[in-house]
């Protein structure tokens, strides 16, 4: 639930802040009448998503035990891949975000009235499908179905409320450092995912060494121990651990975190450069 949570945090807080972009720069544009129009895109990006998790949930169902293992591996292969793409590119980005989005209304604004709801849609559409894919994966992977939901939920809940808040003026977040750090947590939940993935390629007999076991601590960690459930739900962890699984979160985790670090993560400024940075801030 824990790392559902922070998935449905971290994704609905990037949404809500395209949101809250788009918005703020129609009022100040005096552009106001235009908010219909952006309210209709995110509308469609909800309804893609929600129907999108539909999909991934309930396609599946009637077919054989290996094709459901097939597509859950491949599936939660391409979660990873995805999250590992937004990660960085959210700390590429998230400096010059406003200003992309600004120049996508201003030429949008004046022509046909779709324009405008289609980069609402695309906008908020690609965080919305790749939520409920990483969700979906995230849910397989700690075999329950109604507690990642819950937890999802809450942090778009959540999400929403801190996006209510950044809108009135009445909170203030240092962004870059909640999205290094969060950036940070999916990279270790990502590879739990991944580990996940490769099991059930293992299990449809795509991938060999099912029954190869880099280590087992099912007596000393219970899976349905109160610590077992919880290093489950958070890291995605397997008390029995195949060495191909091992293998994928290491050769994943560690590498990549290296990078993101690396990139996300600077020396403290000089005074001199503090004095001329611009605080990332939203408010």
């Amino acid at each position: 639930m824990t790392a559902n949570f922070l998935i449905g945090l971290r994704e609905g807080l990037e949404a809500t802040l395209i949101v809250v972009l788009l918005m703020a720069y129609l009022t100040k544009s005096g552009r106001r009448g235009l908010l219909p129009r952006l309210w209709a895109g995110v509308g469609i990006a909800v309804a893609v998503s929600a129907a999108f998790g539909a999909l991934l949930t309930f396609g599946p169902q009637g077919l054989t035990f290996e094709a459901q293992e097939a597509i859950g591996g491949g599936l939660s292969i391409l979660a990873v891949c995805l999250v590992t793409w937004m990660v960085f590119w959210m700390a590429r980005t998230a400096r010059t975000l406003g200003s992309e989005l600004r120049s996508r209304v201003d030429g949008v604004a004046d022509g046909a009235a779709w324009g405008l709801i289609l980069v609402a849609a695309l906008a908020v559409g690609r965080e919305g499908l790749e939520t409920a894919l990483f969700l979906w994966a995230a849910a397989q992977a700690s075999g329950e179905s109604s507690t990642p939901l819950v937890g999802a939920l809450l942090g778009l809940v959540v999400a929403a409320g801190l996006g209510y808040l950044l809108h009135r003026g009445v909170l203030k977040v240092n962004l870059s450092r909640f999205f290094t750090w969060t950036g940070a947590a999916l990279v270790v939940i990502a590879g739990g995912v991944l580990a996940y993935g490769v099991h059930d390629l293992q299990e449809a007999g795509i991938l060999p060494g099912l029954h190869s076991l880099a280590f087992d601590v099912s007596a000393a960690v219970p899976p349905s121990s109160w610590y077992g459930t919880l290093l489950k739900g958070t890291l995605n962890f397997s008390p029995a651990t195949t060495w191909l699984e091992a293998a994928a979160w290491i050769l994943y985790v560690i590498p990549v975190m290296f990078f993101y670090l690396k990139t996300t993560v600077r020396p403290p400024a000089t005074p001199v450069e503090a004095r001329s940075a611009t605080p990332v801030v939203a408010s």
